[in-house]
C-alpha cells in the first residue's frame, strides 16, 4: 500500500516523464512521418515503385540502425553527469563531441557498402527490376546518414537537459520540407524532372542535412544549450571518453541491428515470394512503426530520468522513472492493439490508390498482416522501453543478447518455416514477428524487475551503497531537478 509520499513522488514522475516524453514522441512521429511520406508517395508510382522503395529502404536501415545505437549512447552518460552536479558542463560537452565523433567514424565503410547496393540486393536473390530502382534510390538517400545521426546526438542533448522541444521543432520542419520536395521531384512539379525513387532519395538526404544544420544552430545560439559551447574543441579527441561511448553504445547498435534486421530479413524473405506481398508488408509494417514510435519515445526519456536517478544515486527515483515508462507505453500500445483488430482497413485505405492493377489484393492482405501487428503491439512496446531504462543503468550487453535470442534463433526461423514450410507466406513471416518480440519484452522486463538484485545500479554509479536500496542521494537529485525546472 502506497504511503502518501510514494503517492507524491510516482505522481511526480508520471508527469516529468510526460513532460519530457511527448515532444520526443512528437519528435519521432514527426521522423517516422518523412518515411510514412515516403512510403505513400511511393504508393503512389506503383506497387513495382513501392516494392523496389522498400527493398532499397531497408538495405539502408540495417546499416543505419547501427549508427542510431551508437548515437543513443550518449544521453546516458549526459543524464548520469547532469545527475551527479547539475552544473557538469564540460562532462556533458565531452559526451556529445565524443558521440559525433562516434557515429561519423562508424558510417564511413557503411557508406562504401551502401553505394554498392545493387550488387548486394542482387546477391540476396531479388528481382532485377527490382534491384535497379532499389539501388538508385539508395545512393542518393545515403549522404543524408551522417547528418541525420549528428541530428539524433544533438537530439539526446537536448532531452539530457530535459528541453526536447526545439528537436520537435526542427522535426515538424522536416516533415513539411520532405513532403513538399518529394512533391516536387518524384513527380516533376514546378519545372522539375519526375525523377520517382531517385527524387525520394534526393528529398530524404535534404531534410537530413537541414534540421541537422537548424538544431545545431538552437543548440549554438538559444538558451539554456549555449553554455555548454558545443562547438568548444570540437575537433580535439578524447580517446577515453570515446572508448566509453562505444562500450555502451556498441551493445545498443548490436540490440537494433538484430530488431530491425530480422524485418529486413523478412522483407527479402517476402520479396521471394511477390512484389504484391511485399507492398502489403511494407504498408502494414509502416503502420507498425508509426505506433512504436510512442513506446520508443517513452524509452528515451525513460534513459534519461533513470539516468538522472542513477548519477544522482537515487534508487528509488530509479524504480519509479522505469515502471511509469513502462506503465505508460503499455496503456498506449494496448489502445492501438484494439484499433488494429478491429478497423484495421481505416489504416490501409491512404496507402495506395485502389483504382490501380492489384491494389485491391495489397490492400486485403495488409489488412491480414495489421491484424497480426495488433497480437504484438504491447510485446513491442514493453521492450523497447524495458530496454530504454536499462540503458540509463549503462547495462546494455545483456540485452543485446536478449535481442539477438529472441528475434534470430526463435522469431525469423519460426516466420520463415511457417511462409515456406506451412506455405502461409508473407502472414506466416509476420506470426514469426509475434513469437520473438514476445520472448524480448519477456527477458527485458524480468531484467528490469531484477535490476537490484542483479547488481545493476551499483555498477552504474558509485553512489549506490552496496545494498541500493532506499533512497541515497535523493537531495542531491531534488536539487538537480529544481535547477532544470527553473526558468533558463
Amino acid at each position: 500500500m502506497l504511503v502518501e509520499s510514494d503517492r507524491a513522488g510516482l505522481a511526480g514522475e508520471i508527469v516529468a516523464t510526460a513532460r519530457l516524453a511527448w515532444p520526443i514522441v512528437l519528435s519521432n512521429l514527426a521522423q517516422i512521418a518523412i518515411t510514412t511520406t515516403d512510403v505513400v508517395m511511393m504508393g503512389w508510382l506503383g506497387p513495382e515503385a513501392l516494392a523496389a522503395g522498400t527493398l532499397g529502404a531497408n538495405l539502408y536501415f540495417a546499416f543505419f540502425v547501427v549508427g542510431l545505437g551508437l548515437a543513443m549512447a550518449p544521453p546516458a552518460l549526459m543524464a548520469q553527469a547532469l545527475g551527479r552536479r547539475c552544473h557538469a558542463v564540460a562532462e556533458v560537452r565531452r559526451s556529445l563531441r565524443m558521440g559525433l565523433w562516434l557515429v561519423a567514424l562508424a558510417m564511413a565503410p557503411v557508406m562504401v557498402v551502401l553505394w554498392f547496393a545493387g550488387p548486394v540486393l542482387a546477391a540476396l536473390g531479388q528481382a532485377p527490376a527490382l534491384v535497379d530502382a532499389a539501388a538508385e534510390y539508395v545512393r542518393a538517400m545515403m549522404w543524408g546518414l551522417v547528418p541525420f545521426l549528428w541530428f539524433m546526438v544533438l537530439r539526446g542533448f537536448t532531452a539530457a537537459l530535459e528541453r526536447p522541444r526545439p528537436a520537435l521543432f526542427v522535426s515538424l520542419a522536416g516533415v513539411v520540407f520532405n513532403a513538399f520536395s518529394n512533391w516536387v521531384l518524384m513527380f516533376g512539379k514546378l519545372g522539375a524532372p519526375a525523377l520517382g525513387l531517385l527524387g525520394a532519395g534526393i528529398s530524404s538526404s535534404l531534410s537530413s542535412v537541414l534540421m541537422c544544420a537548424a538544431l545545431a544552430a538552437i543548440c549554438v545560439t538559444t538558451r539554456p544549450f549555449r553554455r555548454f559551447a558545443i562547438l568548444g574543441r570540437l575537433w580535439r579527441p578524447h580517446w577515453r571518453r570515446l572508448a566509453e561511448l562505444a562500450r555502451v553504445g556498441a551493445p545498443i547498435a548490436g540490440a537494433l541491428f538484430f530488431e530491425v534486421t530480422v524485418f529486413n530479413a523478412a522483407v527479402f524473405l517476402i520479396g521471394l515470394i511477390s512484389a504484391r506481398e511485399l507492398a502489403a508488408h511494407a504498408i502494414a509494417i509502416q503502420l507498425a512503426s508509426v505506433t512504436f514510435m510512442v513506446p520508443m519515445g517513452l524509452g528515451q526519456a525513460a534513459t534519461v530520468r533513470v539516468g538522472l536517478a542513477a548519477g544522482a544515486g537515487n534508487a528509488a527515483g530509479v524504480g519509479r522513472a522505469g515502471w511509469v515508462a513502462l506503465g505508460l507505453g503499455t496503456l498506449f500500445m494496448a489502445t492501438m492493439a484494439a484499433l488494429f483488430l478491429t478497423i484495421p482497413g481505416v489504416f490501409v485505405a491512404g496507402f495506395l490508390d485502389l483504382r490501380a492493377e492489384g491494389a485491391g489484393e495489397v490492400a486485403a492482405l495488409a489488412e491480414r498482416l495489421l491484424g497480426l501487428a495488433g497480437l504484438f503491439q504491447v510485446a513491442d512496446g514493453a521492450q523497447a522501453i524495458a530496454a530504454g531504462a536499462l540503458r540509463g543503468l549503462k547495462d546494455t550487453r545483456v540485452p543485446m543478447l536478449f535481442a539477438g535470442l529472441g528475434y534470430w534463433v526463435f522469431g525469423l526461423p519460426t516466420g520463415a518455416a511457417l511462409a515456406f514450410l506451412a506455405g502461409w507466406g508473407a502472414y506466416g513471416i509476420w506470426v514469426g514477428f509475434v513469437v520473438g518480440l514476445g520472448i524480448v519484452a519477456a527477458l527485458l522486463v524480468s531484467r528490469w524487475s531484477r535490476r537490484e538484485s542483479l547488481g545493476l545500479m551499483r555498477r552504474s554509479s558509485p553512489l549506490f551503497p552496496q545494498s541500493a536500496k532506499g533512497s541515497a542521494g535523493e537531495g542531491s537529485f531534488r536539487e538537480y531537478s529544481i535547477a532544470q525546472n527553473a526558468p533558463p
